[in-house]
Order: C-alpha cells, then sequence, then structure tokens
C-alpha cells in the first residue's frame, strides 16, 4: 500500500517470485548492440539507517532541459526514501566515462564466454560487494534496448535479511535503498514527451529526483510485474537525450 512500509517477508519474496514465474519475458536480439545485465536486488531497509542521502552531484543539471521537469521542486538526492522492503540502488560516479552521476542498478557488459545470469551475479560483487546465486534469483525481467547501443537484461534477487552492500569507490558515489512504498507512489510513474522523438520518456520520482530509463523502465516494471502482477511491456519507453550517449 503506497504510504506504508511494506514487510520484508517470506510472503513478499512467494509474491514476487510467483508473480516472475508467471510473466513471459520479452527478449530483443542484439542487432549489433552490446549486452549487459543489471540486478534488481530485493533487500531490507531501516529508514533511520539507510534513509539519508548527503550528496548531490550535478543531477539537476543533468534533467534541467528534460520538458516538464521544474527543477525547483527537486533535490537530486533520494533523502527518507528507505523503510521495509527495498530495491538498491546506485548512484554513479561523477568521473566515470559513461553516464557519470546517473542512476543506475548494479550491473554491466557481459565479458565472452558469460551468461547474462552470471554477468549480473559478477557485478553486483564488484559494484556493490553482494556475493549471491542463483538460489538468491526471484525471476527474470524483459530486455530494454537502449540508445547508447545496449540490449539490457535485468534479474530481480531477493538478498536475504542479513545482505549488507558495500560500494565499490571506483564505480559508484553511493547506494541506496529505495523502499518499495516509494516505487509505488500513486504519482508515479509520469511521462513526458520530448522533441528529439515520439515515444513517451518515463521518469519514476524518488525523493527529491527523477529516475529515467533505463534505470526507471526497470524499475517501473519491477513495479508492475512482479509486485502488482501486471502484463507490463516498457521497452518502448524512451530515454531523456543525456542518456542516449
Amino acid at each position: 500500500m503506497p504510504g506504508v512500509d511494506i514487510a520484508y517477508d517470506d510472503a513478499l519474496q512467494a509474491r514476487l517470485a510467483g508473480n516472475l514465474a508467471r510473466h513471459d519475458v520479452k527478449r530483443h536480439e542484439l542487432d549489433g548492440r552490446r549486452h549487459a545485465a543489471v540486478a534488481v536486488v530485493v533487500l531490507d531497509s531501516d529508514a533511520e539507517l539507510h534513509g539519508e542521502d548527503p550528496l548531490e552531484i550535478g543531477r539537476l543539471s543533468l534533467i534541467a532541459d528534460i520538458p516538464g521537469v521544474d527543477t525547483s521542486t527537486l533535490t537530486g538526492r533520494v533523502d527518507g526514501t528507505a523503510g521495509g522492503a527495498a530495491v538498491l540502488l546506485t548512484r554513479r560516479g561523477s568521473r566515470l566515462n559513461a553516464h557519470a552521476s546517473q542512476w543506475a542498478l548494479p550491473g554491466g557488459r557481459i565479458d565472452a564466454g558469460e551468461t547474462p545470469l552470471e554477468a549480473a551475479l559478477r557485478e553486483l560483487e564488484e559494484e556493490v560487494g553482494l556475493r549471491l546465486g542463483t538460489t538468491h534469483l526471484l525471476g527474470q525481467l524483459d530486455d530494454y534496448p537502449t540508445r547508447s547501443g545496449y540490449v539490457i537484461t535485468p534479474f530481480v534477487f531477493w538478498a536475504g535479511p542479513e545482505a549488507e552492500p558495500v560500494a565499490n569507490p571506483a564505480e559508484v558515489a553511493s547506494l541506496h535503498r529505495i523502499s518499495l512504498r516509494e516505487l509505488t507512489r500513486a504519482d508515479s510513474p509520469r511521462f513526458v514527451t520530448i522533441p528529439e522523438s515520439d515515444r513517451p520518456v518515463i521518469q519514476v520520482p524518488v525523493g527529491g529526483d527523477l529516475i529515467h530509463a533505463p534505470t526507471g523502465a526497470v524499475l517501473y516494471q519491477f513495479r508492475a510485474v512482479a509486485f502488482d502482477g501486471a502484463a507490463t511491456r516498457v521497452d518502448e519507453f524512451e530515454q531523456p537525450v543525456f542518456a542516449w550517449r
């Protein structure tokens, strides 16, 4: 229920796994694009322990030119969004060559000889120090083809009550536990139009910021498919222009 912390318990785990098992995963051919995998990690959170976000590293300047965005109402931070069952979100480092300062899920390019699932698990350990296995897998979401030349394959994992992620400072500026309560807000998602595309740009409001595709698209499908049990596709939702590169 929006506004109320959602318990991180066996009932939620069964609900997510059951809904994902019924989901008919949509896959995309690479067609010359590179393949990447990301992890939607479901873990517990505490509003006091995990609710602070002291950073703001140029987020508002990134989204200021998107139609329909009023940066005077935003902070670029996600303070106060922890509490109860949550998903793990990273803020990328400001000095990275690609997509610096953007919100992301743990993940990255699939190496030669790896399966997408193996890549997601490897990236989880490298980026946030979580060593999970196939027993933690709840299911898979649809591929999302990006403007920057990737096909992203998302997996959903149940981390367990003792999970303690630690950011790799070479890649991650900060780690955040975003409650399912926040992802199910009544004003989420939002859609705006841009002159560069006839596809709607998806925005997922989280705290004082807006999360756009691809991360926003994956988070919305996680909420719609895994939590709500809906048959929702997101691959036609657009990214803002700053994420095309």
